[in-house]
């Protein structure tokens, strides 16, 4: 079932600033290997590329928590 726009909306934010989270610390973890680490503003810019669909998958997950709650 899709997520409501209100629930997206809500959660989204968190999956953003979670994923440009990762996303800097995998930098920070490449850099053992010679990547280059990426700045905070470049982990966030893609934390709202990544947030996205890691949004999404989590509100959907959520969705079917709530109906399985009510059923």
């Amino acid at each position: 079932m899709r997520p409501s726009p209100k629930l997206f909306a809500a959660l989204y934010p968190f999956g953003a600033g979670a994923m440009g989270v990762n996303l800097f610390f995998a930098s920070l973890i490449g850099s053992w290997m010679g990547w280059p680490v990426l700045t905070p503003w470049q982990s966030a810019a893609g934390g709202l590329v990544i947030g996205l669909p890691a949004t999404y998958a989590f509100a959907c997950h959520i969705m079917r928590l709530m109906e399985k709650a009510e059923g």
